[in-house]
């Protein structure tokens, strides 16, 4: 009998002390619980997202090679894919053809300047001739060795030469103007040289290059495709630009605020801890930007906390965690106090 009551002793001391240590588990567990809740919030409405480039092509042209392929990881400045350059080369050589014509109409241009200001010298010369023969046949005619007529004839051909005078410099004034130079160039010439510049740039716009690392997606250009100017052709995710974007509720965004710390965690990789800050809050929830925001004033209303998206920029990308646009992810933000 008292070994009986020894047992039943013991078996209630145990219950007690197990008891004792669920109460206490529990309010550890609640302590931190509403520790970790006072000094962060976290969300799983969070999705990785990068700079994706649209590529396309700035000249229209055929496709005739394609060195790249689907998911390719490219660096900046690796070809994407050419087009037939013939086109460009030859247009190219006109404009360079139509450079040195006006070049050289530049020149005809010059003696033409020449030959117009040496008729103006000659002009001036014979007006002051005929100024001269004016004032002797005048002065005859006072004393009367000649007629009238005479100083007449001597007028008229005053007049004449002032007018010759005033042609060859019009002449002279519009050879210069054609000859107007700015920077060392004349119109002509500057415009000839636009062309050749934009000839050389539709050239080498023929090569389209990656404008940066990344990963080559949504891709299925082939040789022989005619692109045009603007149409995207494929993306290009750029490498070492990721963030996530958070989706925190309304009311969870107190001391939520730009620089805070904040520790990811994306679910592809759950034992890994990624490390950034808060960079912004969206000017205004995900719903009012939506293609057909909400019609709040109707007679079924109902309440309901919604998401502002926030900008999480990631400081420790690691390479042998390579992040994917759209993955999911938890974000825990430390607060404010």
């Amino acid at each position: 009998m008292t070994a009986r009551r020894r047992s039943f002793s013991l078996k209630r001391t145990s219950g007690l002390a197990l008891g004792a240590l669920v109460v206490v588990a529990a309010l550890a567990g609640g302590g931190w619980y509403w520790y970790r809740d006072s000094q962060y919030r976290s969300t799983e409405n969070a999705y990785v997202n990068a700079r994706i480039v649209q590529v396309s092509s700035l000249v229209m042209g055929q496709v005739v090679e394609v060195p790249v392929h689907e998911n390719q990881y490219v660096h900046a400045g690796d070809v994407l894919f050419e087009l037939d350059a013939r086109p460009f080369q030859a247009a190219l050589d006109e404009a360079l053809g139509k450079l040195h014509q006006a070049e050289q109409g530049t020149r005809q241009d010059s003696s033409e300047l020449l030959a117009t200001e040496a008729d103006a010298a000659r002009a001036s010369s014979d007006l002051v001739n005929a100024d001269a023969n004016l004032r002797r046949t005048s002065e005859l005619v006072r004393q009367n060795f000649m007629s009238k007529q005479a100083a007449d004839d001597a007028q008229a051909r005053v007049a004449a030469a002032r007018s010759a005078l005033d042609a060859a410099k019009a002449r002279a004034d519009k050879a210069r103007a054609a000859l107007a130079q700015k920077g060392g160039e004349t119109p002509a010439v500057r415009v000839a040289r636009a062309e050749v510049d934009k000839a050389q740039i539709d050239l080498e716009h023929a090569v389209m290059r990656a404008p940066a690392d990344g990963w080559v997606t949504r891709f299925d250009l082939t040789r022989g495709t005619v692109v045009t100017p603007g149409t995207p052709l494929f993306a290009l995710v750029e490498d070492r630009s990721f963030w996530v974007d958070a989706n925190f509720k309304e009311t969870e965004l107190a001391g939520v605020s730009p620089g805070r710390p904040a520790t990811i965690v994306v679910d592809m990789y759950p034992g890994h801890a990624f490390h950034g800050k808060v960079e912004s809050l969206a000017g205004g929830t995900g719903a009012a930007f939506s293609l057909l925001p909400a019609q709040n004033a109707n007679g079924n209303w109902v309440k309901i906390a919604q998401r502002i998206p926030v900008r999480v920029s990631i400081a420790d990308a690691d390479p042998a965690y390579p992040l994917r646009v759209g993955a999911t992810a938890t974000v825990s933000v430390r607060l404010e106090h």
